[in-house]
């Protein structure tokens, strides 16, 4: 008897708690639909922000908040993109802590990479956002950059953006490259809204996980584009998901990988017992509704409380 109540006790107090969201694309316009015919409440998406920051502080327990790409919407007119990814910025920074952004399609419809990345204080090389940090000495964040091969975000004659041209080019025989009409399965994801992880961030990728597996770490990995095929629709997923996840599951150190993107959200299991858990969206919230959660971070699991429309999920780690 007593084992089994120590059992449930071991554990019961997480090394660490951050707060997460996901595609808020708030803008100052009517209420609209996503090309599926989902409704969209722009406006609205800020106060889901608001009432998150006052939920976390005065939790106050969260060590962290990640926000999961896209904070403004395509649609924001752009005479107002600057002031809009300003203001949503500003309600971030109302959290008692430090927030993780990581960068979107909607965020690069606004705002080149240039002007963008110090907006949302994501150190940069040579305009890439990748980055990792560790805030506690079990563990390591990554935050990958799914638009550094893309079509989107990158001067006219960038070679990343040409890259991602070519790509499209072979795998989107649609004039509209953002339709994947015709395309079937996992091919639907080679959308103009998509895109990859060029070798240069696998690379650094590698070195990272190399060096938690050293340093007995568990990771985190944290993507805007999703990298499951399970845990979401097909036309959201990195366009080399196959790839990264093939380097991934070399290390026995990834436990969690998080998304945004696909805005109904999903969770699934991988072949290797990795947890894919993609995050529902800020704006699909109709007025007085809610997608925000915090995270309980276990040695031996991660623990999603979700408010509203985002759904609660335990993940414990596969031994």
């Amino acid at each position: 008897m007593g084992s089994a109540n120590a059992f449930s006790k071991q554990g019961s107090c997480p090394v660490l708690s951050f707060g997460v969201i996901a595609d808020v694309q708030h803008a100052d316009i009517p209420d609209g639909r996503s090309f599926l015919g989902v409704p969209r409440y722009y406006r609205h998406s800020i106060l889901v922000l608001q009432r998150a920051v006052q939920r976390w502080n005065a939790d106050k327990k969260h060590k962290f908040v990640i926000n999961f790409g896209d904070i403004v919407d395509g649609f924001c007119p752009k005479d107002l993109s600057l002031s809009t990814v300003n203001k949503v910025v500003e309600e971030f920074e109302k959290f008692d802590g430090p927030v993780y952004h990581m960068i979107g399609n909607h965020c690069l419809y606004n705002l080149p990479r240039d002007k963008l990345l110090p907006m949302l204080k994501i150190p940069s090389e040579d305009g890439c956002a990748y980055y990792d940090f560790s805030p506690s000495p079990e563990f390591r964040f990554v935050v990958l950059d799914g638009y550094d091969i893309s079509a989107i975000g990158w001067p006219q004659d960038h070679p990343k953006r040409l890259e991602a041209v070519k790509i499209l080019k072979e795998k989107n025989p649609n004039s509209d490259k953002n339709s994947p009409e015709g395309l079937v399965g996992i091919e639907r994801r080679f959308l103009m809204f998509n895109g990859a992880v060029g070798k240069e961030q696998l690379k650094w990728l590698d070195g990272i996980l190399q060096e938690a597996t050293n340093m007995m770490q568990k990771v985190v990995i944290c993507c805007h584009l999703p990298l499951d095929p399970g845990s979401t629709s097909f036309a959201a997923l990195l366009w080399n998901f196959d790839e990264v996840m093939d380097l991934i599951h070399k290390y026995n150190c990834v436990k969690v990988c998080i998304a945004g993107h696909n805005h109904k959200g999903g969770h699934s299991i991988d072949s290797h017992g990795i947890h894919h858990r993609v995050l529902e969206a800020a704006l699909e919230c109709p007025p007085e509704k809610d997608a925000f959660g915090y995270v309980d971070l276990y040695n031996d699991r991660l623990s999603l409380t979700g408010t509203d429309r985002m759904e609660s999920t335990d993940m414990c780690f596969s031994p």
